[in-house]
């Protein structure tokens, strides 16, 4: 896996991995804004934040399929020289996230006061998590159609788009927050609504896009029943995948907060870095899903192989570059997200546990963008459900140490991905040539 030198393999990985980076990373660059300004306003409006932004990205992170299976299946068509079967995947992808988010939006907003209570410690930090939540509830068909959207927009090599729209929502984002919080005194409902209105902004841009491109190639643009009831049927495997992730995060997330709101708020903090990395992480992993999905839809399992192995070399690098800059500079990353001394102390050896298990989750997140742009949505379910039934027990008994010792068990979780996905990926079974992944997906 080791890289030596620059080849021409590596451009086309890195045409498609630095635009994904930047837009990938300013994504999470939205939590991390959140995090610091409503983190200077005291240790109870962080903790309620972290429970919200936990309850949030759980819902949203179940439907990182609309983004990851629009991308493998648009890829796969393009690949095959289908142009019109391409786009009408994404506009097909477009009203499922646009139905499945008012839901969702509804569902939330319904039951955010029993949830935050659950999981909340005390009172004070339940209310703070409940303003957050029921504000940033109505930005969930936002947030999905920005998913569905930017998924499409990968699978056609469309890199700069979603990067454009990012980094001005971003802007955006940081820009109303500031305004509310500190200019208008919203406290931390003003961070929910400057990141609603940011995230609405994007959605609409991106859709707009796909949706423009569709007309002109001729697709069918109005929502047709049966076309997104199949991109819902071809969404469930990664679906049952992404709920044993979510679970995985949405546990240590409880035991956090059992362990009292100074480890709850030092867990916001240590979840947000871990998302950020992981975004920066997988831009290599989203060119694995394009590049995988355009080779096989043109029957090339050679070409696959080699993309597969040149990538699994650069997540090593890019691992072991993320892990150091973190254990280096953890002091002042801790400062820069809170005032509050017993957070702090919480919070620097949690990161130097994150920074050591970098290296593997570099490789982790290869891995898992080459079988999800491979279609095999099956194997990474069951996968997800052997690494949960290992973690989960660990978590528990590791919990009952200390807070560090929980990230211990995130640990033990990464290299427990590694091996079943690592297994997976020496075989031949997940390299399904061709269109077949597609042929359920017929233009209406």
């Amino acid at each position: 896996m080791t890289v030596v030198r620059f080849l021409p393999t590596d451009r086309q990985i890195f045409r498609i991995a630095v635009p994904a980076l930047f837009a990938l990373v300013s994504e999470p660059l939205m939590v991390l804004a959140d995090t610091a300004i409503v983190g200077h306003l005291g240790t109870t409006p962080l903790a309620g934040l972290a429970i919200a932004a936990t309850i949030l990205n759980t819902v949203v992170g179940l439907c990182i399929f609309l983004a990851y299976g629009s991308t493998a299946a648009v890829a796969r068509s393009h690949g095959a020289g289908a142009q019109q079967e391409a786009h009408t995947i994404a506009v097909s992808g477009l009203w499922l996230a646009m139905a499945l988010g008012a839901a969702l939006a509804l569902t939330l907003v319904a039951g955010a006061d029993g949830m935050t209570a659950w999981i909340a410690g005390s009172p004070a930090v339940a209310d703070q998590a409940h303003i957050y939540l029921t504000i940033t509830a109505t930005a969930l068909p936002a947030m999905l159609l920005s998913l569905a959207a930017t998924g499409a927009l990968r699978g056609e090599l469309d890199l700069r788009t979603p990067l454009l729209v990012t980094v001005v929502a971003n802007l955006v984002n940081i820009a109303l927050n500031v305004l509310f919080v500190y200019g208008l005194h919203l406290g931390i409902a003003g961070s929910a609504l400057g990141t609603t209105l940011a995230q609405w902004g994007g959605a609409l841009w991106l859709s707009g896009i796909v949706a423009l491109r569709a007309r002109r190639a001729g697709a069918v643009t109005r929502p047709h029943p049966s076309a997104v009831l199949s991109a819902a049927r071809d969404g469930v495997p990664l679906f049952a995948r992404t709920v044993t992730l979510r679970i995985a995060l949405l546990l240590p997330t409880i035991l956090a907060a059992r362990l009292g709101d100074t480890s709850l708020a030092a867990h916001q903090v240590a979840m947000a870095i871990v998302t950020f990395i992981a975004y920066a992480l997988d831009a290599i992993a989203i060119a694995g899903q394009t590049l995988t999905g355009r080779t096989l839809g043109a029957g090339d399992a050679d070409e696959t192989r080699r993309l597969a192995g040149r990538m699994m070399g650069w997540g090593v690098v890019t691992g072991v570059g993320a892990g150091a800059v973190l254990a280096a500079t953890s002091p002042l990353v801790a400062m820069a997200f809170t005032g509050d001394a017993a957070v702090r102390h919480a919070l620097v050896p949690v990161l130097l546990v994150i920074a050591a298990i970098q290296p593997v989750s570099g490789v982790v997140f290869v891995l898992d963008g080459l079988l999800i742009g491979a279609g095999d949505g099956r194997y990474l379910a069951w996968a997800g459900i052997l690494t949960l039934a290992v973690y989960a027990p660990v978590a528990l008994l590791l919990a009952g140490l200390s807070f560090t010792w929980l990230w211990v068990a995130y640990a033990a979780f990464m290299l427990a991905r590694l091996a079943t996905l690592g297994l997976r990926e020496r075989s031949d079974r997940w390299m399904v040539l061709g269109t077949a992944l597609n042929r359920r997906r017929q233009s209406p």
